[in-house]
């Protein structure tokens, strides 16, 4: 009930579980803070080896080692993306998530585990010291690009619903940054990454570390083969009954798409399923859309005469979604499409 409990928490249908009692583990170790500032390549080059990229067949993101026992923090968004999260260390391993320890849908928030020990930490900061003026730097993977460091001010602390607050931060965040560290010049954590679009525009945010610091204290582990299943189950009973199927291509599909257009097909498709969802979740149908459609033109231009199987098969689904009246149809139409594609990529790559 406990699990059932937290896993509904997620989508808004209940409050919070209570932790597990038999849970009390050790503080986690903090790397201390240096006795003076340090320039963003500093702070580079002491924690980039503490930060990860995760993967699931429709996210991008980016995480961060919070304890040296496989215990990694990011968005809750990230890891709701599919049956697995893979996890990619500094150097080189991928590593499945297997539990989900702590879950915040109000602040956007996880705490996951993977089966991994002696890994280099990051050290949290005092989030509540940190004032408009004060320098910044976030470190994350936008776009797929990794190790992206980049640096600026927090513009302001934002007040939201029930005394939520954000950071406010001019450091760019853009989707696959989601889930990062945003550090002070000591080279702490006080944020968590989170790009938000509003108004047409990229406007940052960092969640403050303070909402993270009680779920690592209280973890309420789940298995995240449960974690998953749940997600999925609830997911399918609250979905607006929509007309869709998501189209089961044969592995001769990608004769004549080598591996790199492969990959490429799936980051592209993840990123725009990254940008896209949040906005249909959120009521704006019409701007996933418009993003799906963007990022499928892209990708045929980038095609180049390969992979003619999927440009096909996009290029249908693009004009029959453009035939359509209804945005939450037309977004739907094009989400099958690109959900057809990865899942034979993904069946060809299990051969």
């Amino acid at each position: 009930m406990r699990a059932l409990a937290m896993t509904l928490s997620l989508l808004g249908v209940a409050s919070c579980a209570a932790p597990a009692a038999s849970v009390t583990p050790p503080a986690p170790a903090h790397t201390p803070a240096p006795p003076r500032p340090l320039t963003p390549a500093d702070i580079a080059a002491r924690s980039l080896p503490s930060i990860v990229t995760m993967r699931t067949a429709r996210t991008l993101g980016t995480g961060f080692i919070v304890r040296a026992d496989g215990w990694i923090a990011t968005n809750l968004h990230v890891v709701v993306g599919g049956p697995r999260v893979l996890v990619t260390l500094r150097d080189g391993r991928e590593l499945a998530v297997v539990e989900v320890l702590a879950a915040s849908p109000d602040h956007d928030l996880a705490l996951v585990r993977v089966e991994a020990r002696g890994l280099p930490v990051l050290a949290l900061g005092d989030s509540d010291a940190m004032r408009p003026g004060d320098p910044v730097v976030a470190i994350g993977n936008p776009m797929g690009l990794e190790d992206t460091v980049s640096n600026g001010l927090v513009s302001a602390r934002r007040k939201g619903d029930h005394g939520l607050e954000v950071l406010q931060v001019s450091a760019p965040i853009a989707p696959g940054s989601s889930g990062g560290p945003i550090f002070n010049d000591r080279g702490e954590v006080i944020g968590v990454a989170t790009a938000v679009v509003e108004g047409g525009q990229n406007l940052a945010f960092g969640m403050p570390v303070r909402y993270l610091v009680p779920m690592m204290d209280k973890p309420a582990p789940m298995a995240f083969s449960e974690f998953a299943t749940l997600i999925a189950n609830l997911r399918e009973a609250s979905a607006p009954k929509v007309r869709h199927s998501v189209p089961h291509h044969p592995l001769t599909l990608l004769d004549g798409c080598p591996q790199d257009a492969q990959r490429l097909t799936v980051k592209m498709l993840g990123e725009a399923i990254e940008a896209g969802a949040p906005l249909y979740n959120s009521g704006k149908p019409d701007a996933c859309y418009h993003v799906y459609d963007g990022a499928t033109s892209d990708l045929l231009r980038r095609y180049g005469g390969v992979c003619r199987g999927p440009a096909r098969a996009l290029g249908d689904a693009q004009r029959r979604a453009a035939s359509l009246a209804e945005p939450v149809a037309q977004a739907w139409a094009m989400r099958d499409a690109f959900d057809g594609i990865l899942d034979v990529i993904a069946r060809m790559q299990e051969q």
